[in-house]
């Protein structure tokens, strides 16, 4: 079993010349600014603030590195936040493009929409390009507990009916505040890596 609460920060990236080496499965967790990545990452190995939850939506601006037990935890900077000048934004799409583009220990990309929304055009890209490149991931819908059951359900299923031409993908509905869907997203999580391992 993955020990989550063994988690501390490694480096962080704000150029693809700065990305560490990749030495052990990689967790990728991807999303827009204000999906509620930070307190994903924090509920599942048991932080009050591992990653920072930020005041200011888009000031994530590196690829930042955990070490979980057996995988490295990669927190990707949040996308599609307009209030970004257009050279942080060409930026950003270096250190992705060249995150993406090394030949990583790519073990499972955590991809995050918000529950009470429909995916936005950058949510729907990136599960294009990761689904079109043969990323292994799975989409945790974050904010379930500002929901009624009925809404919980519909935004479910129009996320199914989204998701009817890619093959396989499995939902995770997740909530920040009363910790619902923890324990399935790292016994997820747990299943990759340990498939990860055995097959390296």
């Amino acid at each position: 079993m993955i020990n989550f609460n063994k988690a501390e920060f490694i480096s962080a990236a704000g150029t693809s010349s700065q990305l560490q080496v990749s030495d052990k499965p990689e967790v990728i967790f991807s999303g827009r600014s204000n999906v509620g990545k930070s307190s994903l990452i924090n509920k599942l190995v048991n932080r009050k603030a591992l990653a920072r939850v930020s005041a200011t939506p888009g000031k994530t601006a590196t690829i930042n590195f955990f070490d979980v037990d057996k995988f490295c935890l990669v927190d990707l900077p949040g996308y599609g936040y307009a209030k970004v000048s257009r050279s942080e934004k060409d930026r950003w799409a270096e250190l992705m493009e060249g995150y993406f583009a090394q030949d990583r220990n790519f073990c499972l990309v955590v991809q995050i929409v918000d529950m009470r929304h429909k995916p936005t055009e950058d949510d729907l890209n990136m599960i294009d390009f990761l689904y079109n490149s043969g990323f292994e991931f799975i989409i945790v819908m974050t904010k379930k507990d500002k929901l009624k059951k009925t809404a919980q359900k519909e935004s479910i299923q129009r996320m199914q009916d989204i998701l009817a031409d890619y093959e396989g993908i499995k939902l995770y509905p997740f909530s920040a505040l009363n910790g619902e869907g923890t324990d399935d997203i790292r016994e997820a999580i747990s299943e990759y890596v340990e498939n990860f391992n055995s097959q390296g």
